[in-house]
């Protein structure tokens, strides 16, 4: 595909959530349209449409650039005081697979220990996770361009070399927007004066929340949405122009035309980012098989030994009447699940699992009688994994491989294992049926209302999500912003 003069490096897609508007599939539409050769993700804080979004790019012969713009904390991430969640915001972009894998350490650990409010990172997890990273500054809750508003232009200049010097010379950008706020057109100017000052580039993006002009209205309903306001309130969180879309190179060039080299840059980051990911053929723990076996013939092995173990059950069963079906059903069945068992490439995760629980009742502790998947496939119950016979209850295999909802004729098998139910000789024995704890929070009990009160989720007491998460998009919207709610109280 021929190469452009713009590459958008910006991007907020729908896993960005009430945030960005961006549909993958619509966005790969999209750039072929305008013939450009690649295009970046950088979602609020994770990665969650990486995977997806490289393999429609890929498809489409667009490079894909993955990237995340991350939430940069003010002091460490570790800090839950009350002036703690507000953090900066960097763009990241992993330039090839050292960078990726990077990228994944920085989002886990905002997530796994730096979340309040956001999934937090600092500054220095950066400096232990920037090899392989392109970092640009940002939108104007970046540390650098913040600090330009603010009229810290010191403070800028400091803030730019610290970056410059976590992600090494050539790895860090100054990023110029116009989204026709007047904040823009405030800071522009000082951020082109910085660049020139400190050798450090300039990088033109859009900030891309929506695909098309048009787009803009649904993307104020996803605001309001997010912040629990509706359309009708005054006061309800906005963008305050209709300008964070996915813009022509043509667009571009026109509003960046006195800075050319911030558009010819992007090119430059583009060409760099050379981002290649294969799919695991094999995503399990190796599990060490016997000499001279292999992992799907000792499966089959010890499959058929625990089947031998569990027909003398069967026979007297079958003997009492009490067999729902013949035991050449159950033969015909266990050939079949060993063979695609093996076909899906599972049966490592079938011996881990079987391992694992024969060693649990070697050394006496409870485990089982099983759940879920396990529950229906007659290839658990020979190894002990469950206890539950699935023809017994007629229960299809398929659901190992299709996750649509398999019950007993009057049980469904994953909500009595969830109460607690006994399954003892392979029946299961319900108690007294009492509303599931997740279908009575979300109002599905009974005929009631699918929508149930929104769940809040704070952190240390501190005020509702919808209201914290609503700040990011506060430098958007200008004096036609609704109210924010203040600081959280301390911890």
């Amino acid at each position: 595909m021929a190469s452009t003069s713009f590459v958008h490096l910006h991007l907020h897609t729908d896993y960005s959530l009430l945030d960005g508007a961006c549909d993958i599939p619509k966005l790969m539409d999209r750039a072929a349209a305008l013939k450009m050769s690649a295009v970046a993700i950088t979602d609020h804080g994770n990665l969650f449409g990486a995977v997806k979004f490289y393999e429609a790019a890929t498809k489409r012969g667009i490079k894909p650039i993955v990237g995340c713009e991350a939430y940069v904390a003010v002091t460490n991430r570790l800090d839950r005081s009350p002036d703690s969640d507000r953090p900066h915001h960097l763009v990241l972009l992993a330039e090839n697979e050292l960078g990726y894998r990077n990228l994944v350490k920085l989002a886990s650990s905002a997530y796994l220990e730096g979340y309040y409010y956001k999934p937090r990172i600092d500054k220095d997890l950066l400096a232990h996770h920037s090899e392989g990273l392109i970092a640009l500054s940002a939108c104007l809750q970046g540390e650098v361009t913040a600090a330009v508003m603010g009229g810290q232009y010191d403070l800028a200049r400091q803030s730019a070399y610290d970056l410059r010097d976590i992600f090494g010379k050539g790895n860090f950008y100054i990023e110029i927007q116009d989204q026709g706020l007047e904040e823009d057109r405030r800071v522009n100017p000082q951020l082109a004066r910085l660049s020139r000052e400190t050798g450090i580039p300039l990088v033109a993006t859009n900030d891309c929340h929506y695909l098309s002009h048009e787009d803009a209205r649904a993307q104020e309903v996803l605001m309001c949405i997010q912040t629990g306001k509706t359309l009708s309130d005054t006061q309800h969180m906005r963008f305050a122009t209709d300008q964070f879309y996915f813009k022509s190179p043509d667009e571009m060039a026109a509003l960046f035309s006195e800075v050319s080299e911030a558009l010819e840059h992007t090119l430059d980051i583009a060409e760099r980012c050379n981002l290649h990911l294969e799919k695991e053929q094999h995503v399990f723990p190796h599990f060490e098989v016997p000499a001279g076996e292999t992992l799907d013939s000792f499966f089959e092995i010890v499959t058929r030994q625990g089947f031998a173990a569990r027909r003398p059950t069967l026979e007297r069963l079958r003997a009492e009447d009490r067999l729902r079906h013949p035991l050449e059903a159950y033969e015909e069945r266990l050939d079949r699940e060993i063979e695609l068992i093996k076909q899906m490439r599972f049966a490592g995760y079938f011996l881990i699992v079987w391992d694992f629980i024969r060693f649990a009742r070697e050394k006496c502790i409870p485990v089982g009688p099983g759940r879920g998947s396990a529950a229906g496939s007659l290839a658990s119950y020979a190894l002990h994994i469950t206890d539950v016979d699935p023809l017994q209850y007629d229960l299809l295999f398929e659901r190992f491989l299709n996750p649509e909802r398999i019950t007993f004729p009057d049980i469904d098998i994953d909500f009595c294992m969830r109460r607690g139910d006994r399954i003892c000789n392979g029946e299961v024995r319900p108690r007294e049926r009492q509303p599931d704890h997740h279908l009575r929070h979300h109002g599905r009990e009974g005929g009631g209302s699918r929508r149930g009160t929104r769940a809040r989720y704070a952190v240390r007491g501190s005020r509702p999500h919808r209201q914290a998460d609503s700040q990011h998009a506060q430098h958007h919207a200008g004096g036609r912003a609704g109210p924010v709610a203040g600081a959280p109280p301390a911890p």
